[in-house]
């Protein structure tokens, strides 16, 4: 048996900080030695060595296809020659797909491929769109066909929409529902008294995030006499395609009475000093915000759409409403905000499941058990963990066969 090498290959060095740390260190406490490769970011890069992780700069754009896209192929098999990695963890379309297919083309690797959420590619509508998918679909048949691959899905509609396409098959996947969230560093806040509370909308400056639905909403709620200060927390995306631009951004708040602070590091006081957080997106994987609110223990309202209904059960920890609906998104802030009870008693529930279902020990526990699957197979050792922790919100290949047994 060989010492596991395990190589995450994510499209921003910066995700893997936020969402894969926890996992790649409880891979490394079991004994890994763990590698990283993602578009270069000095201190991303910084703080990923920092663990002791060694980190592999690749060239990636998320938002241009052509030429340069067979060098950043390339560059990724390099980097599985140089490394040989016996497990791969990859995440997002772009590493999914070039590392999927660079791992079936070095022997003895195994593949983990993390679909967090569909993406620009699937939301979009017409003609072109519809070729695109079916682009997409096609290069995701070939790069996650290999053996020894394992799919990891964070909702329910992304697996069966896969499964309907024919692109992966039911005993090679398993559903874990986000990333996780410390909820430790994360802990539950009663709410602060304040005169004029504070809503709050954090995410990437998407349209596909609702933002513009988030301050038309603002508009709604001024114009009946709500008081409300209304704030956009999170950096535009200059790589999505989707992305407003820090000029539209401006003038959204020239338009409305809403505020965009930008990117922040501070997002858990920032959460904290919030009466409720906002979510009025399209589509998602899992969205880690919705966790971080909840384990502060701040109601939500989000949108009905794939991987928000996933952490948000409406009337219980947070209100959904319709995708697109700013008025109705608006009528259901305006409901929390006029009802302490309510909204105080979702933020508690809230805090409940994220702390009983979407912790990242619970994640870490689950990804690793897929790790030891695809591992043991190669002949590659990955120390044996405790008993995984069971949830019926998360589940993992073992799992279902212990219950069907």
């Amino acid at each position: 048996m060989r010492r596991t090498r395990l190589l995450y290959l994510a499209n921003d060095a910066r995700y893997f900080l936020s969402h894969r740390l926890p996992v790649a260190q409880a891979a490394a406490d079991q004994g890994a030695e763990i590698h990283v490769a993602a578009p270069p970011h000095a201190k991303a890069r910084a703080r990923i060595e920092e663990h002791g992780f060694a980190f592999h700069p690749i060239p990636m754009s998320r938002r241009k296809l052509g030429i340069s896209e067979l060098h950043t192929f390339l560059e990724i098999l390099r980097v599985f020659r140089r490394v040989r990695p016996h497990l791969v963890h990859a995440v997002t379309i772009k590493p999914v797909i070039y590392g999927g297919i660079a791992a079936r083309l070095t022997p003895g690797t195994g593949f983990v491929a993390t679909i967090s959420g569909l993406g620009h590619v699937f939301l979009a509508q017409g003609v072109v769109a519809t070729l695109r998918k079916r682009a997409a679909l096609l290069a995701y048949r070939i790069a996650l066909g290999g053996k020894n691959t394992r799919v990891i899905f964070q909702n329910e509609d992304d697996r069966r929409y896969f499964l309907e396409n024919s692109v992966v098959k039911h005993d090679q996947t398993t559903l874990i529902r986000g990333s996780g969230v410390d909820v430790e560093t994360f802990r539950y806040s009663e709410e602060l008294p304040a005169e004029v509370p504070l809503v709050v909308m954090a995410s990437r400056m998407l349209r596909t995030k609702g933002v513009e639905e988030f301050a038309a909403a603002s508009q709604i709620l001024k114009n009946q006499g709500v008081s409300a200060r209304f704030v956009l927390v999170g950096p535009t995306d200059p790589g999505n395609p989707d992305t407003l631009s820090e000029e539209e951004l401006r003038r959204l708040t020239t338009d409305y009475p809403v505020e965009w602070w930008g990117e922040r590091s501070d997002i858990k006081e920032i959460f904290t000093s919030s009466a409720l957080v906002c979510l009025p997106s399209h589509g998602e994987g899992l969205p880690k915000v919705l966790l971080e609110a909840g384990a502060i223990g701040r109601a939500v309202v989000a949108t009905d759409v794939p991987g928000c209904r996933e952490v948000i059960r409406d009337g219980k920890n947070g209100l959904l409403v319709p995708k697109g609906d700013a008025r109705r998104l608006a009528e259901a802030i305006a409901r929390l905000l006029q009802d302490d009870d309510l909204r105080h008693r979702l933020g508690a529930n809230a805090r409940s499941i994220v702390e009983n279902s979407f912790s990242t020990k619970i994640v870490s526990e689950l990804t690793l058990e897929i790790y030891r699957n695809v591992a043991s197979s190669l002949d590659v050792e990955l120390l044996p963990l405790g008993p995984v922790t069971k949830d019926k919100h998360i589940e993992s290949p073992s799992l279902r066969q212990k219950r069907a047994s």
